[in-house]
């Protein structure tokens, strides 16, 4: 995939078809340590230990449709050729943890691309459920949306009307705006 964003897209699809209520979605630069880590938490149904050890294995799926799964082999491999690594926690009834961690530097990394157009993608795929929280940080510097404020701010509105989306894009793209500042130095 030629950017992070979609990768990103492709794990929290995962949660969603794991019937997850809650998925949080956390980007963290270090530029100390010249890391970047990705982690995608879920509060959805978990894998039993059995498909936990197979999971990153392109010839394992839950999809009945065809008989590769490549979405975290596929983020496996990127973090290891990037000198990192990635990890699977997960507990049945419980939910998932998928975390990857990155060198920052490291010249294979794909662009962050358009994580704006991540988050929107999401809210007009699953206007209801689960509600989704995006964190993310750079050095100590947050921006945090979160999809369960919204809903209540906007009273019984679906968050796919066009407006609404529109406005959750806009603040996306200025909270990350703003985080991204403070990484440039300006």
């Amino acid at each position: 995939m030629p950017e992070l964003a979609l990768h990103i897209l492709d794990l929290v699809q995962n949660s969603v078809s794991a019937g997850a209520a809650r998925v949080t979605v956390t980007i963290v630069y270090d530029t100390a340590q010249d890391t970047l880590t990705i982690t995608i938490e879920d509060d959805g149904k978990g894998m039993p230990p059995e498909l936990l050890t197979r999971v990153t294995s392109p010839f394992t799926t839950t999809r009945t449709t065809r008989k590769v799964g490549l979405g975290i082999p596929l983020f496996k491999q990127l973090a290891e050729m990037c000198d990192g690594e990635l990890s699977i926690q997960s507990t049945v009834g419980k939910g998932t943890k998928t975390q990857a961690r990155f060198r920052a530097s490291h010249m294979d990394l794909p662009p962050m691309g358009d994580l704006k157009g991540t988050v929107e993608t999401l809210v007009i795929a699953c206007p209801e459920r689960p509600d989704f929280c995006f964190i993310y940080r750079v050095d100590g510097d947050e921006f945090v949306f979160d999809t369960a404020s919204v809903r209540q701010a906007v009273g019984g509105l679906p968050l796919n009307e066009p407006e609404i989306v529109g406005w959750i894009g806009q603040f996306v793209a200025e909270g990350i705006g703003e985080v991204e500042k403070s990484r440039a130095g300006t």
